[in-house]
Protein backbone atom coordinates (compact mmCIF):
# COMPACT_ATOMS: atom_id res chain seq x y z
CA UNK A 1 0.00 0.00 0.00
CA UNK A 2 1.12 3.76 -1.02
CA UNK A 3 0.02 6.47 0.93
CA UNK A 4 -0.34 10.02 -0.45
CA UNK A 5 -1.28 13.48 0.75
CA UNK A 6 -2.83 15.48 -1.86
CA UNK A 7 -3.48 19.45 -1.87
CA UNK A 8 -3.87 22.55 -3.96
CA UNK A 9 -4.45 25.65 -4.41
CA UNK A 10 -2.66 27.14 -1.58
CA UNK A 11 -2.47 30.48 -3.45
CA UNK A 12 0.92 31.70 -1.43
CA UNK A 13 1.43 35.37 -1.55
CA UNK A 14 -2.35 36.61 -1.43
CA UNK A 15 -2.59 39.64 0.74
CA UNK A 16 0.62 39.71 1.62
CA UNK A 17 2.89 42.77 0.68
CA UNK A 18 6.56 42.81 2.06
CA UNK A 19 6.32 46.31 2.80
CA UNK A 20 2.53 46.98 4.03
CA UNK A 21 1.74 50.81 3.33
CA UNK A 22 -1.15 49.77 5.88
CA UNK A 23 -0.81 47.83 8.99
CA UNK A 24 -4.24 45.65 9.78
CA UNK A 25 -4.12 41.70 9.64
CA UNK A 26 -2.91 40.37 6.63
CA UNK A 27 -4.80 37.04 4.99
CA UNK A 28 -1.83 36.25 3.31
CA UNK A 29 -0.44 34.81 7.11
CA UNK A 30 -3.54 32.51 7.56
CA UNK A 31 -2.62 30.35 3.82
CA UNK A 32 1.17 30.03 4.56
CA UNK A 33 -0.02 28.89 7.92
CA UNK A 34 -2.48 26.41 6.69
CA UNK A 35 0.24 25.29 4.25
CA UNK A 36 2.60 24.70 6.51
CA UNK A 37 -0.34 22.67 8.75
CA UNK A 38 -0.63 20.44 5.79
CA UNK A 39 3.36 19.65 4.91
CA UNK A 40 3.57 18.86 8.52
CA UNK A 41 0.49 16.47 8.62
CA UNK A 42 2.59 14.94 5.81
CA UNK A 43 5.43 13.84 7.76
CA UNK A 44 3.30 12.68 10.87
CA UNK A 45 0.61 11.01 8.92
CA UNK A 46 3.78 8.93 7.12
CA UNK A 47 2.50 9.90 3.44
CA UNK A 48 4.96 8.22 1.28
CA UNK A 49 4.69 11.33 -1.42
CA UNK A 50 3.22 14.72 -1.38
CA UNK A 51 1.25 15.77 -4.85
CA UNK A 52 0.62 19.75 -4.75
CA UNK A 53 -2.41 20.09 -7.32
CA UNK A 54 -1.61 23.48 -8.44
CA UNK A 55 -1.65 26.98 -7.88
CA UNK A 56 0.87 27.05 -5.67
CA UNK A 57 1.44 31.09 -5.82
CA UNK A 58 -1.55 33.35 -5.94
CA UNK A 59 0.08 35.21 -9.60
CA UNK A 60 2.77 34.11 -12.17
CA UNK A 61 5.02 37.22 -11.34
CA UNK A 62 6.09 36.59 -7.45
CA UNK A 63 9.40 38.48 -5.39
CA UNK A 64 12.00 36.01 -5.43
CA UNK A 65 11.17 36.20 -1.43
CA UNK A 66 8.15 34.79 -1.82
CA UNK A 67 9.57 31.76 -3.66
CA UNK A 68 12.05 31.38 -1.24
CA UNK A 69 9.21 31.08 2.07
CA UNK A 70 7.33 28.53 -0.66
CA UNK A 71 10.07 26.07 -1.23
CA UNK A 72 11.40 25.75 2.31
CA UNK A 73 8.36 24.21 3.80
CA UNK A 74 8.59 21.74 0.73
CA UNK A 75 12.18 21.91 0.61
CA UNK A 76 12.65 20.04 4.33
CA UNK A 77 9.73 17.16 4.14
CA UNK A 78 11.90 16.43 0.20
CA UNK A 79 15.15 16.41 2.35
CA UNK A 80 13.43 13.97 5.11
CA UNK A 81 12.97 11.98 1.51
CA UNK A 82 9.28 12.19 0.98
CA UNK A 83 8.80 12.99 -2.73
CA UNK A 84 6.90 16.27 -3.74
CA UNK A 85 5.20 16.80 -7.25
CA UNK A 86 4.35 19.97 -8.54
CA UNK A 87 1.53 20.95 -11.04
CA UNK A 88 1.54 24.62 -12.41
CA UNK A 89 -1.76 25.67 -12.49
CA UNK A 90 -3.71 28.73 -14.47
CA UNK A 91 -2.19 31.32 -11.36
CA UNK A 92 1.13 30.32 -12.27
CA UNK A 93 0.63 30.96 -16.06
CA UNK A 94 1.50 27.32 -16.03
CA UNK A 95 5.00 27.84 -14.89
CA UNK A 96 6.41 27.34 -11.93
CA UNK A 97 9.41 29.45 -10.71
CA UNK A 98 11.83 27.31 -8.91
CA UNK A 99 15.41 28.43 -9.48
CA UNK A 100 17.96 26.14 -7.62
CA UNK A 101 15.21 24.66 -5.53
CA UNK A 102 13.53 23.27 -8.07
CA UNK A 103 17.03 21.02 -8.98
CA UNK A 104 16.05 19.24 -5.42
CA UNK A 105 16.37 15.20 -6.33
CA UNK A 106 13.23 14.74 -4.91
CA UNK A 107 10.92 17.74 -6.26
CA UNK A 108 10.05 17.29 -9.03
CA UNK A 109 7.19 20.16 -11.45
CA UNK A 110 5.70 18.87 -14.76
CA UNK A 111 6.43 21.62 -16.77
CA UNK A 112 5.43 19.68 -19.54
CA UNK A 113 3.40 16.60 -20.32
CA UNK A 114 5.55 13.85 -18.89
CA UNK A 115 5.71 11.00 -16.55
CA UNK A 116 7.71 10.24 -13.13
CA UNK A 117 8.19 6.77 -11.42
CA UNK A 118 9.30 6.09 -8.22
CA UNK A 119 9.95 2.25 -6.35
CA UNK A 120 7.30 2.51 -3.05
CA UNK A 121 7.05 -0.22 -0.61
CA UNK A 122 7.98 -3.05 -3.50
CA UNK A 123 5.41 -1.07 -5.67
CA UNK A 124 6.05 1.01 -9.04
CA UNK A 125 4.46 4.10 -8.87
CA UNK A 126 4.03 6.48 -12.02
CA UNK A 127 2.54 9.64 -11.92
CA UNK A 128 1.77 11.58 -15.25
CA UNK A 129 0.58 14.76 -15.65
CA UNK A 130 1.13 18.36 -17.12
CA UNK A 131 0.69 22.36 -16.66
CA UNK A 132 -2.60 24.01 -17.10
CA UNK A 133 -3.80 24.33 -20.73
CA UNK A 134 -5.07 27.89 -20.59
CA UNK A 135 -7.46 27.42 -23.67
CA UNK A 136 -9.48 24.79 -24.98
CA UNK A 137 -8.26 22.03 -22.80
CA UNK A 138 -11.46 19.76 -23.53
CA UNK A 139 -10.38 19.48 -27.21
CA UNK A 140 -6.81 18.48 -26.78
CA UNK A 141 -7.18 16.43 -22.96
CA UNK A 142 -6.43 13.48 -24.46
CA UNK A 143 -3.61 14.01 -26.63
CA UNK A 144 -2.64 15.74 -24.03
CA UNK A 145 -2.89 12.83 -21.58
CA UNK A 146 -0.92 10.44 -24.60
CA UNK A 147 1.92 13.02 -24.61
CA UNK A 148 2.30 12.15 -20.78
CA UNK A 149 3.70 8.59 -22.53
CA UNK A 150 2.28 7.17 -19.45
CA UNK A 151 2.04 4.10 -21.56
CA UNK A 152 5.55 3.48 -21.93
CA UNK A 153 6.32 2.95 -18.58
CA UNK A 154 5.37 -0.23 -16.91
CA UNK A 155 3.82 0.58 -13.07
CA UNK A 156 1.79 -1.06 -10.32
CA UNK A 157 0.19 2.25 -9.50
CA UNK A 158 -0.61 4.76 -12.03
CA UNK A 159 -1.71 8.53 -11.15
CA UNK A 160 -2.61 11.74 -13.47
CA UNK A 161 -1.68 14.50 -12.12
CA UNK A 162 -3.96 18.29 -13.30
CA UNK A 163 -5.29 21.62 -12.80
CA UNK A 164 -8.35 21.69 -14.49
CA UNK A 165 -12.17 21.46 -14.65
CA UNK A 166 -14.01 18.08 -15.19
CA UNK A 167 -18.02 17.66 -15.74
CA UNK A 168 -19.73 17.37 -12.87
CA UNK A 169 -18.12 19.67 -10.60
CA UNK A 170 -19.59 22.18 -8.57
CA UNK A 171 -18.80 25.45 -6.70
CA UNK A 172 -20.10 28.59 -5.24
CA UNK A 173 -23.38 29.21 -3.42
CA UNK A 174 -25.61 28.44 -5.92
CA UNK A 175 -23.46 24.91 -7.12
CA UNK A 176 -22.93 25.82 -10.39
CA UNK A 177 -22.18 22.72 -12.42
CA UNK A 178 -19.41 22.83 -14.72
CA UNK A 179 -20.61 21.23 -18.17
CA UNK A 180 -19.64 21.82 -21.65
CA UNK A 181 -17.82 24.91 -22.15
CA UNK A 182 -14.15 24.41 -23.97
CA UNK A 183 -12.36 24.73 -20.68
CA UNK A 184 -14.26 21.88 -18.82
CA UNK A 185 -12.62 18.10 -19.77
CA UNK A 186 -16.16 15.75 -20.75
CA UNK A 187 -16.32 12.72 -18.54
CA UNK A 188 -16.00 10.26 -21.44
CA UNK A 189 -12.75 11.45 -21.81
CA UNK A 190 -11.17 10.50 -18.25
CA UNK A 191 -8.51 8.04 -18.80
CA UNK A 192 -8.64 4.50 -17.39
CA UNK A 193 -5.46 2.31 -16.65
CA UNK A 194 -4.81 5.11 -13.89
CA UNK A 195 -6.24 4.47 -10.06
CA UNK A 196 -7.48 8.48 -9.62
CA UNK A 197 -7.42 12.21 -11.21
CA UNK A 198 -5.63 14.43 -8.59
CA UNK A 199 -6.73 17.82 -10.34
CA UNK A 200 -6.22 21.43 -8.52
CA UNK A 201 -8.22 23.92 -10.01
CA UNK A 202 -11.45 23.88 -8.14
CA UNK A 203 -11.61 25.52 -4.31
CA UNK A 204 -14.87 22.79 -3.52
CA UNK A 205 -13.53 19.84 -2.47
CA UNK A 206 -15.47 16.75 -4.04
CA UNK A 207 -14.65 13.64 -5.68
CA UNK A 208 -16.89 13.02 -8.90
CA UNK A 209 -17.40 9.10 -9.62
CA UNK A 210 -20.15 9.41 -12.23
CA UNK A 211 -20.36 11.54 -15.22
CA UNK A 212 -22.92 13.99 -15.90
CA UNK A 213 -25.40 11.08 -17.90
CA UNK A 214 -24.95 9.30 -14.56
CA UNK A 215 -22.38 7.09 -15.83
CA UNK A 216 -19.59 5.57 -13.87
CA UNK A 217 -16.39 7.58 -14.69
CA UNK A 218 -13.14 5.18 -15.84
CA UNK A 219 -11.30 6.74 -12.91
CA UNK A 220 -12.23 8.88 -9.42
CA UNK A 221 -11.60 12.51 -9.85
CA UNK A 222 -10.62 13.77 -6.84
CA UNK A 223 -10.44 17.50 -5.74
CA UNK A 224 -8.84 18.27 -2.20
CA UNK A 225 -10.13 22.35 -2.64
CA UNK A 226 -8.07 25.15 -1.79
CA UNK A 227 -6.62 25.27 1.69
CA UNK A 228 -8.32 28.49 2.78
CA UNK A 229 -11.49 30.35 1.64
CA UNK A 230 -10.42 32.80 -0.64
CA UNK A 231 -13.90 34.73 -1.98
CA UNK A 232 -16.81 34.71 0.11
CA UNK A 233 -18.51 32.85 -2.38
CA UNK A 234 -16.46 29.47 -0.46
CA UNK A 235 -17.58 31.09 2.85
CA UNK A 236 -19.61 27.81 3.56
CA UNK A 237 -17.19 25.65 2.89
CA UNK A 238 -14.58 23.50 4.67
CA UNK A 239 -11.00 23.53 3.81
CA UNK A 240 -8.33 21.16 3.40
CA UNK A 241 -6.27 18.41 2.27
CA UNK A 242 -6.58 14.64 1.10
CA UNK A 243 -4.88 11.83 2.50
CA UNK A 244 -5.23 8.88 0.14
CA UNK A 245 -3.88 5.18 -0.06
CA UNK A 246 -3.53 3.69 -2.62
CA UNK A 247 -2.78 -0.30 -4.04
CA UNK A 248 -1.98 -2.55 -6.92
CA UNK A 249 -4.94 -5.26 -7.50
CA UNK A 250 -4.15 -6.70 -10.70
CA UNK A 251 -5.55 -4.56 -12.50
CA UNK A 252 -4.44 -1.90 -15.07
CA UNK A 253 -3.46 1.26 -12.56
CA UNK A 254 -3.88 -0.18 -9.41
CA UNK A 255 -6.63 0.98 -7.40
CA UNK A 256 -7.78 3.93 -4.70
CA UNK A 257 -8.28 1.90 -1.73
CA UNK A 258 -9.04 4.60 0.77
CA UNK A 259 -9.27 8.42 1.03
CA UNK A 260 -9.81 11.30 3.54
CA UNK A 261 -10.72 14.87 3.89
CA UNK A 262 -8.30 16.25 6.39
CA UNK A 263 -9.65 19.83 7.60
CA UNK A 264 -7.72 22.88 8.14
CA UNK A 265 -8.77 25.73 9.96
CA UNK A 266 -9.98 28.14 7.99
CA UNK A 267 -10.95 31.62 9.26
CA UNK A 268 -14.75 32.03 9.36
CA UNK A 269 -16.53 34.59 6.93
CA UNK A 270 -19.24 36.56 8.06
CA UNK A 271 -21.94 38.84 5.59
CA UNK A 272 -23.56 41.48 7.85
CA UNK A 273 -26.30 43.58 6.03
CA UNK A 274 -27.20 46.87 7.15
CA UNK A 275 -29.25 49.95 5.76
CA UNK A 276 -28.33 53.24 5.89
CA UNK A 277 -30.88 55.33 4.70
CA UNK A 278 -31.73 58.04 6.87
CA UNK A 279 -29.56 57.31 9.40
CA UNK A 280 -26.99 59.88 11.25
CA UNK A 281 -23.45 59.44 11.49
CA UNK A 282 -23.57 58.26 14.74
CA UNK A 283 -26.26 55.73 14.29
CA UNK A 284 -24.70 54.39 11.44
CA UNK A 285 -21.37 53.41 13.13
CA UNK A 286 -23.02 51.96 16.12
CA UNK A 287 -24.35 49.87 13.75
CA UNK A 288 -21.26 49.30 12.41
CA UNK A 289 -20.05 48.36 15.84
CA UNK A 290 -22.45 45.81 17.06
CA UNK A 291 -22.00 44.26 13.87
CA UNK A 292 -18.34 44.00 14.35
CA UNK A 293 -19.42 42.83 17.78
CA UNK A 294 -21.25 40.16 16.74
CA UNK A 295 -19.02 38.33 14.69
CA UNK A 296 -16.37 35.74 15.78
CA UNK A 297 -13.06 37.56 16.77
CA UNK A 298 -10.45 36.46 13.88
CA UNK A 299 -13.66 37.06 11.63
CA UNK A 300 -13.58 38.11 7.61
CA UNK A 301 -16.66 39.97 7.86
CA UNK A 302 -17.94 42.02 4.95
CA UNK A 303 -20.17 44.71 5.96
CA UNK A 304 -22.92 45.74 2.93
CA UNK A 305 -24.68 48.98 3.15
CA UNK A 306 -27.50 49.29 1.39
CA UNK A 307 -29.15 53.11 0.86
CA UNK A 308 -27.25 56.19 0.43
CA UNK A 309 -25.32 57.98 3.56
CA UNK A 310 -25.45 61.85 3.68
CA UNK A 311 -22.46 63.28 2.38
CA UNK A 312 -21.62 64.82 6.29
CA UNK A 313 -21.93 61.38 7.47
CA UNK A 314 -19.44 59.82 5.03
CA UNK A 315 -16.48 60.12 7.70
CA UNK A 316 -17.88 57.03 9.61
CA UNK A 317 -17.39 55.00 6.40
CA UNK A 318 -13.83 55.83 5.73
CA UNK A 319 -11.34 52.95 5.60
CA UNK A 320 -9.00 54.35 8.75
CA UNK A 321 -12.10 55.26 10.87
CA UNK A 322 -13.65 51.13 10.39
CA UNK A 323 -9.75 49.80 11.18
CA UNK A 324 -9.92 52.03 14.82
CA UNK A 325 -13.35 49.64 15.05
CA UNK A 326 -11.43 46.63 14.66
CA UNK A 327 -10.07 44.39 16.49
CA UNK A 328 -6.52 43.55 15.34
CA UNK A 329 -7.42 39.93 14.66
CA UNK A 330 -10.16 40.62 12.35
CA UNK A 331 -10.36 41.64 8.65
CA UNK A 332 -13.48 44.06 7.98
CA UNK A 333 -14.32 45.77 4.29
CA UNK A 334 -17.29 47.66 4.12
CA UNK A 335 -19.39 47.41 0.84
CA UNK A 336 -22.15 50.15 -0.29
CA UNK A 337 -24.26 47.87 -2.51
CA UNK A 338 -26.58 50.68 -4.14
CA UNK A 339 -23.84 52.66 -4.96
CA UNK A 340 -21.30 50.01 -6.42
CA UNK A 341 -24.77 48.88 -8.21
CA UNK A 342 -24.94 51.84 -9.86
CA UNK A 343 -21.19 52.09 -11.10
CA UNK A 344 -21.61 48.66 -12.61
CA UNK A 345 -24.62 49.56 -14.32
CA UNK A 346 -23.38 53.07 -15.56
CA UNK A 347 -20.30 51.07 -16.71
CA UNK A 348 -22.38 49.37 -19.05
CA UNK A 349 -23.93 51.88 -20.97
CA UNK A 350 -27.32 51.14 -19.46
Amino acid sequence: MIRALFLADTHLGFDLPFRPRIVRRRRGHDFFANYQRALNDALALGADFIVHGGDLFYRSRVPPRLVQQAFSPLKRVADAGVPVYLVPGNHERSHIPHGMLGLHPHIHIFHRPQTFVAKLHGLRLALSGFPYVREGVRGKFKQLVAATRWSDTAADVRLLCVHHCFEGATVGPGDYVFRNNSDVVQGADVPSHFAAILSGHIHRHQVLMIDLGGRALPAPVLYPGSIERTSFAEKDESKGYLFIELDANGAAGGVLTHWRFCELPARPMIVKELNATAREGESLESEIRQAIRGSPSDAVLKIRIHGKVASEYRDVLRAERIRSLTPSTMNVDVVMVDERRARWTAGRGA
